[in-house]
């Protein structure tokens, strides 16, 4: 194991290219399962998150090859096999074989997925949806089985605004006998994302990156190739980073409008962002004032950005409150920050921060991805030198994250840690 260790202070300039979108990969890949024939997707991520899939799609008989960050996978080969534990309890995204093997094999035993600790987040309005589409749906030893004898479109109204759901009921139905209508569907750009790989193959979606998407069942899926879009929540991360201790940072393969909620918020607090086709020149500010935020569904503030934009208001003049309406349990980063001379305090499902402060390096814990992301941002701008273990956690989000803040002028290197170390972070 390793932890990553940080010497703050630094000022950062320069370039930084963000990666294919995790949020999309992890469906994309899964969705492969549908085509008849090679799916190539390119632009892929090299983060942990896209071996796993990669590994579960061969367990089900795949054939996977890659070349740079493009992948092609061949499902022609695939069976339903059950895939009740192993590497689909590492992610949460593993539920997206769900809907892509029942779409395709009418059947499918998936174990409950992992992921991040972040609270409670059911999955009812994913089975409602396979339900609806004529599929029998139980739990059994800690394993979802989904049987269907044919699946039928569906009118399906989503009680609560959910892209997993949105994504995952598309899978199936893209291979139901008629139409389905998803009523309050999300409408997040990764959802866009995999309907246009789908689309690709051959499916009819109409309405997606609406709240009502259409969708028209075909009875084959042919193989393609798919572009991915690039990861709004890495570039929202450099984003940050760079107002909170950049001079001039250049953001590459970034879609602003994918931004708009975040950019609003950092000009608010007096950051300076000019905003290209595709890239964002961002200009930080030590004075910056304090900021309310309020995360909501997209295009709202992205839950996946108020960890690290918590440590932005560490350094800016005032009080912040950040709400989370999406997952109010995501909050484990507050603590690891008070670690470093942050003040403050969780009120319900809502921090308030005051500043500024100067933070101080210490030894930190990443509890899961995006809390990783905050830590990685405080250590950039905290005295001394910092030291963040469970890097594993940041792995599965962020692809050469040392290497692409070193290139802008940050110290940032990884060691091995030793037997005690990793004797503590099991315990702790």
């Amino acid at each position: 194991m390793e932890k990553l260790l940080i010497e703050g202070g630094n000022t950062l300039r320069g370039q930084v290219r963000v990666s294919g979108a995790k949020n999309s990969a992890v469906a994309l890949l899964p969705a492969t399962i549908l085509a008849n024939g090679p799916v190539t997707i390119e632009g892929l991520p090299n983060i942990s998150d896209i071996q796993i899939l990669k590994d579960l799609l061969e367990e089900i008989g795949g054939k996977t090859s890659q070349t740079g960050q493009d992948v092609t996978i061949d499902p022609s080969t695939m069976v339903s096999m059950p895939l009740p534990n192993g590497k689909v309890k590492k992610l949460r995204a593993s539920y997206y074989f769900m809907g892509a093997m029942l779409g395709r094999f009418k059947k499918a035993v998936i174990g409950l997925p992992g992921g991040c600790n972040l609270g409670p987040r059911p999955i009812d309005q994913h089975i409602k949806g396979f339900e609806a589409l004529g599929a029998k749906v139980t739990n059994e030893q800690g394993a979802v089985y989904l049987r269907a004898d044919e699946l039928v479109g569906a009118r399906i109204y989503l009680d609560v605004v959910s892209v997993g759901a949105t994504i995952n009921i598309m899978l199936a139905a893209v291979r139901a006998k008629g139409k389905t209508i998803i009523e309050n569907a999300a409408k997040e750009p990764e959802i866009i994302d995999v309907a246009t790989l789908l689309t690709s193959m051959g499916a009819k979606i109409k309405g997606a990156g609406t709240d009502v998407i259409r969708i028209e069942g075909v009875d084959t899926l042919n193989g393609c190739q798919h572009t991915i879009i690039p990861d709004r929540i890495e570039a929202g991360t450099y984003t940050i980073i760079a107002a909170a201790k950049g001079e001039e940072v250049l953001i590459d393969n970034v879609i602003p409008t994918h931004l708009e909620s975040l950019i609003a918020k950092l000009r608010e607090m007096g950051v300076i962002i000019e905003t290209k086709d595709d890239q964002m020149l961002v200009k930080g500010n030590c004075k910056m004032k304090s900021v309310d935020i309020k995360t909501l569904v997209y295009p709202g503030f992205p839950t996946d950005l108020q960890q690290p934009f918590t440590t932005l208001l560490t350094k800016a003049e005032g009080t912040g409150i950040i709400t989370d309406t999406i997952y109010q349990a995501r909050f484990k980063h507050i603590d690891e920050l008070r670690r470093m001379n942050a003040e403050i305090k969780v009120e319900g499902s809502s921090a308030v921060i005051s500043g500024p402060v100067t933070l101080e390096g210490a030894k930190v814990k990443a509890s899961d991805l995006r809390a990783g992301a905050a830590l990685v941002a405080a250590g950039l701008i905290a005295d001394g030198v910092t030291e963040i273990i469970g890097v594993d956690h940041i792995d599965r989000g962020y692809e050469d994250l040392t290497a692409k803040l070193e290139s802008i002028g940050a110290k940032i290197w990884r060691e091995t840690m030793t037997e005690e170390e990793i004797e503590q972070f099991q315990n702790s």
